[in-house]
């Protein structure tokens, strides 16, 4: 297939890690080329009670490489009697990424995930990239078409030793930043906070948020 026949897609997801816990947030858009195909999109997935990752990219891929994620982890937690720690979910998913970007077809699926959690090694952040590389992130993270807009608020506004409910304030800003730019992103944004007490999902929430 020609390369100006391939359909792009776009998105905004970030992640910031703070003294009590992590923060994700990211926007409700799906797109198809030029086309809006949803606006109800949940990009934040739950991989288990202390786990979740953000999303980007080609969406079978995202959903097939999630649902198997789910199952091995659960598998393995039964059959080794214990918790997986967030590395060894970070690290399997890696290897999923790796192996559909490097599958054999004329077209891979591209994939990018944010992976968010806690264990008994305390609050952690990594950024899977498409071709399945896996890096510990120390402050934030984004991912996405609008991630270069994100990116300016983020830098900006994050701090040392932050609060979730002040990363939530800026997580907000900066997926309102990046939907003000980016035609691929939009329609509203979900955020999840993840503490020592697992993961809550906040409801979803508008963008008619300000940067002041």
């Amino acid at each position: 297939m020609a390369q100006e026949n391939i359909v792009k897609t776009g998105t905004t997801t970030l992640a910031i890690k703070c003294k009590d816990g992590v923060v994700l947030a990211a926007d409700k858009r799906a797109t198809a080329g030029y086309l809006v195909a949803h606006k109800k999109v949940t990009k934040i997935l739950q991989i288990t009670p202390n786990i979740s990752v953000t999303t980007a990219g080609t969406v079978s891929d995202i959903q097939l490489m999630a649902n198997i994620l789910k199952a091995e982890i659960s598998l393995k937690d039964i059959r080794s009697g214990r918790t997986s720690t967030v590395k060894e979910v970070v690290h399997l998913l890696g290897s999923l990424v790796y192996g559909n970007i490097r599958k054999f077809s004329t077209i891979p699926g591209v994939s990018h995930f944010l992976v968010a959690g806690v264990d008994e090694y305390g609050f952690h952040i990594y950024d899977v990239g498409a071709d399945g590389s896996v890096m510990e992130c120390d402050d934030f993270v984004s991912s996405g078409s609008g991630s270069v807009m994100a990116y300016g608020v983020l830098e900006a506004l994050c701090q040392n030793e932050m609060t979730t409910d002040l990363a939530v304030d800026v997580a907000k800003k900066a997926i309102n930043s990046a939907v003000q730019r980016d035609v691929a992103s939009g329609n509203g944004v979900d955020i999840a906070v993840i503490t020592k007490e697992g993961v809550n999902n906040l409801p979803t929430q508008e963008l008619a948020y300000k940067i002041e």
